[in-house]
């Protein structure tokens, strides 16, 4: 329904700008507690920990963080919470408009695993929260203590995560509930450690008592943490415009790769603001995104390279344009139409319409991609496009390359 995708549009759009906020906000911090400077002996005798000058948007700017906390405290001051928390409700109402009230078309697949809409949906909702309580258990335990240890145990748990998700739901909707996990983890870190702490920390001051170490040291933690899975979670965000990751035969390995290797570049800034300038992170970095990248497409690129030689195309079936047409009509044309009959897509997807032959020959390389190499369409392959069709497609678009 039209109204549905413009509901999609504003929750999206708003999800994005919260999104925007809540990063910069996580970038900010993080890299103002690496730079922070020890401050002179005046500054000390007042509580303050370290301090740093900036200069933007025409003037400067004098930044001081206490010990502890400042002996008065202020009149105004800035919480930095409800980007955090509108962020996860928006990117939650996503989730379940997309998904949850969609979950026949984009969360079920019956190729992966054959599910009632009830039951995808809990299995969904059990990922996400019940993910995100071991997280929590975890870092209330002695494992948090070691950064190493609990880097591996998130990984570990992230994994398994992304293997569940990928034995359960379409790769588009499995990607997109460990991204649900990974923003409630961070939001889960905002509410249930960072907030309480400060609280603490204001309370304390307001009431000349002692402020107790450990609440900003949970805190930063909580923070730290947060700042690592940024990338991957942006990443994830972008995913569904990418099939051949989702689409892969190990899409829950592609997931975990990329996210190891967008935690990784994250790590070369943060050293990077502690004066720690190591440019083999972000070279390491780039070539395991360049070997992600070849061992996710260059089987399919070998393939098309090895058909379209002229021994391979004498081979290739001659297909007439009218079987082609025939094949797209029955399979394409109910979404990709300016009329889509379709009721999931009231617009074609992506513009891209085949009302007529001239569309299909403008966009052929595209649909001989989606159609053949990645095979993510028709959608879910919900007008049952056979083996054989996606071929028919294939061979017309190899023998009329050039």
């Amino acid at each position: 329904m039209v109204w549905m995708d413009w509901v999609s549009l504003f929750i999206r759009w708003f999800h994005v700008i919260a999104g925007v906020a809540w990063i910069g906000a996580s970038f900010y911090f993080i890299w103002l507690d690496n730079n922070l400077q020890a401050p002179p002996d005046w500054k000390k005798d007042k509580g303050i920990k370290g301090d740093l000058w900036a200069v933007h948007g025409g003037g400067f700017y004098e930044v001081a963080k206490y010990q502890y906390g400042p002996e008065k405290m202020p009149e105004t001051l800035h919480w930095f919470k409800w980007e955090a928390y509108t962020t996860w409700i928006s990117g939650f109402s996503l989730l379940i408009l997309v998904y949850y009230f969609g979950a026949s078309a984009f969360l079920i697949d019956p190729n992966v695993m054959e599910l009632t809409e009830t039951q995808a949906i809990l299995m969904g909702l059990g990922l996400i929260f019940g993910g995100m309580l071991i997280y929590e258990v975890a870092c209330r335990s002695p494992l948090a203590k070691n950064p190493m240890v609990f880097a591996v145990f998130l990984l570990l748990l992230l994994t398994l995560a992304a293997w569940l998700a990928t034995q359960w739901f379409s790769g588009r909707g499995a990607y997109i509930h460990v991204g649900a996990l990974i923003g409630t983890i961070m939001v889960a870190n905002v509410f249930l450690q960072i907030m309480p702490s400060q609280r603490a920390m204001v309370d304390a001051v307001k009431n000349k008592q002692a402020v107790d170490p450990s609440w900003g040291e949970k805190a930063k933690l909580r923070s730290v943490h947060n700042n690592y899975l940024t990338l991957p979670i942006l990443f994830i965000m972008i995913s569904n415009h990418y099939p051949m990751t989702y689409l892969h035969q190990h899409n829950w390995l592609v997931l975990i790769a990329l996210c190891v290797v967008s935690a990784w570049i994250r790590h070369f800034f943060n050293l990077k603001h502690l004066g720690v300038v190591k440019p083999s992170i972000l070279i390491s970095g780039a070539v395991a995104m360049l070997a992600i990248a070849i061992w996710v497409s260059a089987p399919n690129l070998l393939t098309t390279q090895a058909n379209n030689t002229d021994e391979a195309k004498k081979e290739i079936a001659l297909v007439t344009q009218q079987q082609v047409k025939e094949v797209l009509n029955k399979h394409c044309l109910s979404c990709h139409s300016t009329s889509p009959t379709d009721e999931m897509f009231p617009s074609p997807p992506l513009g891209l319409v085949m009302d007529d032959w001239k569309d299909v020959e403008n966009k052929l390389s595209v649909i001989y991609q989606r159609v053949f190499v990645t095979r993510d369409m028709p959608f879910l392959n919900k007008t049952k496009m056979t083996d054989a069709e996606r071929q028919l497609v294939a061979d017309w678009y190899l023998q009329n390359l050039n």
